[in-house]
């Protein structure tokens, strides 16, 4: 369908910027393959991630439906492939696709959700609680039983860090030691949760 609204299939090199933050929002974005981050940087130089996007994730589309500059950069974490739809055809295909326009809608609600658990929990609460949360967090968007099965997280304690305002340090730390306490395993350095 992307197609018909004149998406073009763009492929990014690692660590490749597709956008900057400041940058006029022009085109709607949807993975293809790969991964693409949203993220800015402190005045200190310290990342903070906004958003990790895989295949049939769209991103960007809150700065174009609201008319406003990008306020993040978007990277590619890996080689990728992107579909990159202008602005005008975006509006076209969510007048003439109800369901789409529902589906964007609903994503951008769970991103406001996921923001809203982010802030209070950078906010206000000890590293263990805001990386469980985190963890949980990806369970529910992957669709995994809370209880009954596990998620393998594949992100870096790295990104993991810059997505709850944490020092990676402090989160290596806090994952060995809710492994001590049964909370996740470790194989390798994957997170089994």
């Amino acid at each position: 369908m992307l197609q018909k609204y004149r998406a073009k299939l763009i492929e990014l090199v690692s660590d490749e910027i597709l956008f900057r933050v400041g940058d006029p929002a022009a085109d709607y974005f949807q993975v293809e393959a790969g991964s693409i981050k949203t993220s800015v940087v402190n005045p200190e130089g310290h990342e903070f991630i906004l958003g990790i996007y895989e295949r049939g994730e769209s991103f960007g589309e809150a700065a174009l439906i609201g008319k406003y500059p990008h306020h993040g950069n978007a990277c590619a974490i890996e080689a990728s492939k992107v579909w990159r739809m202008p602005g005008n055809f975006f509006f076209q295909m969510l007048k003439e696709n109800f369901s789409s326009h529902v589906n964007i809608d609903q994503v951008l609600c769970q991103r406001l959700k996921y923001k809203s658990m982010v802030l209070t929990e950078v906010s206000s609460h000890a590293p263990e609680h805001r990386i469980h949360s985190l963890l949980q967090y990806f369970k529910a968007k992957h669709g995994v039983n809370q209880n009954s099965q596990t998620l393998t997280i594949p992100y870096t304690r790295q990104q993991l860090a810059d997505m709850v305002g944490l020092r990676v340090e402090t989160v290596i730390r806090t994952v060995k030691r809710m492994e001590k306490e049964g909370v996740l395993q470790l194989q390798g350095h994957k997170i089994i949760f």
